[in-house]
């Protein structure tokens, strides 16, 4: 008898824990349980769950009430940040280095050797990563770097990832997240998109119609009523039946492939919203995100009937802002980010700030809030050290900064750190505010973007600005000037990607060597 995908691995998990079964018991006594909960194109105001000083008519039109109850047990980040882009930040994530150190800056095509980088007609591409991540040495186009979920393995940790990877592309080490540090995988490949959330269609994997956008491994699902989104959380909770049961302690790295296109609706909530007179599209975007909002829920009770939930800790988080644009494969836009300017593919607020909430049972104080600014490669050394792990080698230097101090305080500040953003790509054909070769920096409450295409900076004061709508740059040259010298400083030690000049066949120069 042919097993499925999903079984198989049950079967394996279970074979690889009663060897392991009597270590494990050790393990557990002592360190927590991680779970990584990853959304996909997630904007900071699409909750019911303000992350700002006040409701917005945003807030008001959705029902996250999961996020709700996990900030009640939990904290939430008002100023927590990721890449423009999915690829970056996922491997920023667990490899804990910027984007423009990594120097995978845009998402990575499924395809091998092949540039996701549009065509542009000042610039020649940048020379970038576009093949991702490896774990191994001497792979074109990648970044080898050791992962967070490979030196938590070696801890004895069970690690499993469930939903989309898109760390690197088919054909290379990456591609798979058993060479990241997983022992188990359920359907996260080189795509980073589902082709389908419906499992009458077989989640893009019917004969003829598939593409490398199918999502793997859900068989037993095919042509049932069961969405995406609820199929990768019931296989996340079978998972977990094992380690718990052999007291293995395991991290969980759930990165769903909602709220991504293609905008198909969660039909378990879309009459609600066209119901409530929403436009049809705001609402299959609408019941998208309430089914990923009940997929937390879900694990969280999960957790609690299994009686883990206070040895367990939850992270959530979103890999870019919110698509405000028209999407690139076409369709009309369905969401938007105010009062943050822009969104997905933009380094301004709206592409780059994401919701976040941290549960911590024990060290993180319930219905908290934390101001501090952190970025994504901060998940590298925050979950090691939340495990104890203390003493790690990795190939790379790190970038990231552990956000336990601040878990442990939440008023903790730091307003000398500096955060970098760089997007030295063509992300989208068409431009839109804020999209395509743009660096930026922040710093404290400043924030300075530098547009490549012209050499000119925009500076904004986020305290008072947060839409970013007053550009304070002429009245404000020594900051324009300290900030420029920051950001080029740092992009050239980490010999940050640029775009070629087609008329000079020269890189674009650095911000400090432009007076606009």
């Amino acid at each position: 008898m042919k097993l499925s995908q999903p079984k198989l691995n049950r079967f394996l998990l279970n074979s690889i824990l009663v060897f392991i079964s009597t270590t494990s018991s050790i393990y557990a006594q002592k360190k927590p349980n991680i779970i990584v909960f990853l959304v996909d194109d997630m904007g900071w105001q699409d909750t019911s769950l303000p992350f700002w000083t006040q409701k917005t008519p945003l807030n008001e039109r959705y029902h996250t009430p999961n996020m709700e109850r996990l900030a009640k047990e939990g904290a939430k980040f008002t100023n927590a940040y990721a890449t423009p882009v999915c690829t970056p930040s996922r491997i920023s994530m667990i490899t804990g280095m910027n984007a423009a150190h990594h120097k995978v800056t845009n998402w990575t095509s499924p395809q091998y050797n092949v540039s996701s980088d549009n065509a542009d007609e000042q610039f020649a591409p940048a020379t970038w990563n576009y093949t991702g991540l490896s774990p191994k040495p001497g792979i074109p186009n990648t970044i080898h770097a050791t992962t967070y979920p490979q030196l938590l393995k070696d801890a004895g940790y069970f690690t499993v990832h469930v939903g989309k990877a898109h760390w690197a592309s088919v054909g290379t080490p990456g591609a798979s997240p058993y060479n990241l540090g997983f022992m188990v995988n359920i359907a996260g490949h080189a795509a980073g998109h589902p082709q389908s959330y419906f499992a009458q269609d077989y989640y893009g994997n019917k004969p003829g119609k598939n593409s490398m956008q199918s999502v793997p491994d859900l068989e037993e699902y095919y042509g049932s009523e069961t969405f995406l989104t609820e199929a990768l959380t019931l296989e996340a909770i079978k998972t977990l039946d094992v380690p718990i049961q052999h007291k293995q302690p395991f991290y969980l790295n759930l990165a769903h492939y909602a709220v991504h296109d293609p905008l198909q609706p969660d039909p378990r909530f879309y009459q609600k919203y066209i119901d409530k007179g929403l436009d049809p599209q705001e609402a299959k975007y609408a019941a998208l995100l309430e089914g990923m909002d009940k997929s937390l829920g879900d694990i969280m009770d999960y957790l609690k009937a299994k009686q883990v939930d206070k040895n367990t800790i939850i992270i959530f988080m979103s890999d870019n802002g919110g698509l405000s644009l028209t999407p690139p494969r076409g369709g009309a836009a369905y969401t938007q980010n105010l009062p943050l300017k822009a969104g997905k593919g933009s380094v301004n607020e709206g592409g780059i700030r994401e919701p976040m909430i941290v549960k911590w049972p024990g060290v993180v104080k319930p219905a908290t809030t934390v101001n501090q600014y952190v970025i994504i490669e901060d998940f590298f050394p925050t979950v090691l050290e939340m495990a104890g792990i203390k003493q790690y080698k990795t190939i790379q230097e790190l970038d990231g900064k552990s956000m336990v101090p601040m878990l442990k305080n939440v008023n903790y500040s730091d307003n000398q750190r500096a955060l970098i953003w760089h997007s030295p790509n063509k992300w989208i054909s068409k431009d839109g505010p804020g999209i395509n070769y743009k660096s930026a920096i922040r710093k404290g409450d400043w924030k300075l973007i530098y547009n490549m295409r012209d050499g000119t900076k925009d500076l904004y004061n986020l305290r008072t600005d947060i839409g970013e709508l007053k550009n304070e740059a002429a009245g404000n040259q020594e900051k324009v000037k300290e900030l420029s010298a920051l950001l080029a400083d740092q992009l050239r030690k980490w010999e940050a990607p640029m775009p070629i000049v087609k008329s000079t066949g020269k890189a674009v120069v650095m911000p400090d060597q432009t007076d606009n």
